[in-house]
């Protein structure tokens, strides 16, 4: 079977902060949603610096290499952040969250370092009633997801575990291969989104029929909706049999 993708992207200001410390880039075979860190230095040039450090790795490739090669990607944006605190020192401090997916024939590779998400909607089964379902893709690295029975401790911090910040240590991101379907939806997403709106709601507004760029849409009125007290990022990418005609 011969895929293709269609993808949108949208970012949003949120109605608190006072600037946008997210960066996207939705590319033809590449696509990455940034989240800097707030309450971190320069949050903004974080996310825009790893952005732009991935982009290069928007290429065809062979499915086998797609693991290696996104590895590489954020392995360049970590090092593109340390370029960036040594040469302008007042950065130093600056951090951002990654969540990426590199896809090639009917395989995609999702990485993540921090909270920002990957979701994936599919239709189930004929004989399972045939609703399609949306499971998280990808882990939230986050203290409380570090400690067994993490429920029943108190006072354990929610704060992020791991991200990108320009040292080598323990920056390493998950990668995460599925193999891809028609019909498939995935989402990528900064947390303005996945914790503010229900999980139900965002299941709901991917179920709909509607392109990408409505859908990513939607994605960004129901985080407004719920108050947007963060910077909201979204991308929603669709997969198509290349021999169907994509939906009207």
């Amino acid at each position: 079977m011969n895929l293709t993708v269609e993808a949108a992207a949208r970012t949003h200001i949120g109605l608190v902060r006072r600037r946008n410390e997210d960066a996207v880039y939705a590319g033809r075979f590449l696509f990455a949603v940034a989240d800097g860190l707030g309450g971190h230095t320069a949050g903004d040039v974080a996310g825009t610096t790893v952005i732009e450090a991935v982009r290069p790795y928007d290429r065809h490739a062979a499915p086998a290499s797609l693991p290696d090669l996104l590895g590489q990607a954020v392995y360049a944006a970590n090092r593109a952040l340390r370029q960036r605190i040594d040469a302008e020192p007042e950065l130093a401090g600056m951090g951002t969250t990654l969540v990426a997916m590199l896809w090639s024939g009917t395989t995609a590779v999702v990485a993540n370092v921090g909270d920002s998400r990957a979701y994936l909607l599919r239709d189930a089964p004929s004989g399972a009633g045939g609703t399609s379902e949306m499971v998280q893709v990808t882990e939230d690295h986050t203290y409380g997801n570090l400690v067994a029975d993490a429920g029943g401790v108190p006072n354990l911090s929610e704060r992020i575990s791991r991200f990108l910040d320009g040292r080598p240590d323990g920056r390493s991101p998950d990668l995460t291969v599925r193999e891809l379907r028609a019909g498939d939806r995935y989402l990528l997403c900064s947390d303005g989104l996945s914790s503010v709106v229900p999980h139900a709601l965002i299941r709901d507004a991917l179920r709909s029929p509607d392109a990408p760029e409505e859908a990513a849409d939607r994605l960004v009125a129901l985080a407004i909706d719920h108050g947007a007290p963060d910077n909201v990022t979204v991308i929603v990418i669709d997969v198509h049999d290349v021999h169907r005609p994509l939906p009207a």
